[in-house]
């Protein structure tokens, strides 16, 4: 079964806002879906945290690298990628890239078995999972309201990131986080992010650290990018300082950026991205060497469908993975997936049990999505 084609489909026109400084509008494209496509089996899809114009130029520069290749080994395939694109490739748009198209092969490799991914990456120790609403912060008085209709959904756990937070004073943050939690109640989990990736960060580490004794005040279950992605030795000491649990990690990309981050004990959380890493094959690899020093692996998830799809199944294979970020509102999550998704009555998602991603695609939303209609001879 070898690969013919890969095609990529921007999102754009409805694109949710991300709480950046530069922030995001609906026609920016920052999620695209690509197509493989082979020459005797299923067509596999996958999905790129990158512009659709980064992407096409990143194909360009694989193509010859990939056609022709095996559908049915996604990890020997994505590791030729990542081998033969040192020089130009590691990490950014190219990484991206070969994600997409890891996450793809994955969902070849299940529909020809007749297998849901999972069940290749460890087997399933479990069929369902605990979704997380992620949310922008507010000003505090609008934060109840940001929160009440994923309550109203039934989500039971929530992580408010980014907006003002942070970015003004003291008292601004402790009314938004305060707000949340009488909104969420006492038995949800609260998250925040801070969101230290964003251009010109200047949370420092006494500032994390006493924003970390604030937040325990909360019963918060993690503060996640408090600090400069860059900051390693300044996660190092807040990791151990803070009472609070630290988590990061979505920034980076390939099993070797992560692995002095682990080392160090920079995380309690790590949360590589399966649209940005290297795919499904390189967050197992992320995961499984986070178990190793001790350390949680709850993958990032603000991306699309297939993009949760992938971190159910990625769940699914690790025992202490409970939780998946599910961003809330987005119609390149809700919209994609036929049928949508549905939590049971426990605030649970099950994990689909179909083979491959076990997702079935929308062509007719991917077309109205990407405005590319010619995404519907995709049909099979």
């Amino acid at each position: 079964m070898k690969i013919v084609e890969i095609r990529a489909f921007g999102l754009r026109g409805r694109t949710p806002e991300g709480g950046w400084s530069n922030e995001l509008q609906p026609d920016d494209c920052v999620h695209t879906l690509i197509a493989v496509r082979t020459d005797d089996g299923p067509i596999g899809w996958g999905s790129v945290f990158t512009t659709d114009e980064l992407v096409r130029a990143s194909l360009s520069v694989l193509k010859p690298l990939y056609e022709g290749e095996n559908a049915l080994e996604p990890e020997r395939v994505s590791e030729k990628l990542h081998q033969s694109t040192f020089w130009f490739g590691r990490g950014g748009s190219v990484t991206h890239t070969i994600s997409g198209i890891d996450i793809a092969l994955w969902d070849i490799l299940g529909k020809a078995t007749g297998q849901p991914a999972g069940r290749f990456l460890g087997g399933r120790y479990r069929e369902r999972v605990r979704p997380y609403a992620s949310l922008l912060m507010q000003e505090p008085d609008r934060m109840a309201d940001e929160i009440r209709p994923a309550k109203a959904q039934g989500f039971r756990a929530f992580k408010i990131g980014w907006g003002p937070f942070g970015r003004r004073n003291r008292e601004t943050d402790e009314a938004i986080v305060r707000e949340a939690r009488e909104t969420v109640g006492p038995e949800s989990m609260l998250m925040v992010d801070a969101g230290g990736s964003d251009p010109f960060w200047s949370g420092n580490y006494k500032w994390a650290l006493n924003t970390a004794d604030m937040l325990q005040d909360y019963g918060v279950a993690w503060f996640e990018e408090p600090l400069h992605p860059d900051a390693l030795d300044d996660f190092v000491a807040l990791r151990r300082a803070s009472k609070v649990p630290i988590s990061g990690g979505e920034v980076l990309t390939r099993r070797q950026s992560f692995e002095p981050w682990l080392r160090a004990g920079a995380f309690d959380i790590v949360q590589p991205d399966v649209t940005k890493v290297g795919g499904i094959s390189e967050e197992r690899r992320i995961a499984q060497m986070a178990r190793d020093h001790g350390i949680r692996f709850i993958p990032h998830g603000w991306n699309t469908a297939l993009g949760l799809a992938a971190d159910l199944h990625l769940a699914s294979a690790f025992a202490d993975t409970d939780l998946v970020e599910y961003l809330v509102g987005s119609p390149f999550i809700d919209e994609i997936a036929a049928g949508g998704w549905k939590l049971d009555a426990d605030g649970m998602l099950p994990i689909p049990d179909g083979p491959g991603l076990g997702v079935e695609i929308d062509l007719d939303a991917v077309a109205e999505l990407s405005g590319d209609p010619s995404c519907r001879d995709l049909a099979r």
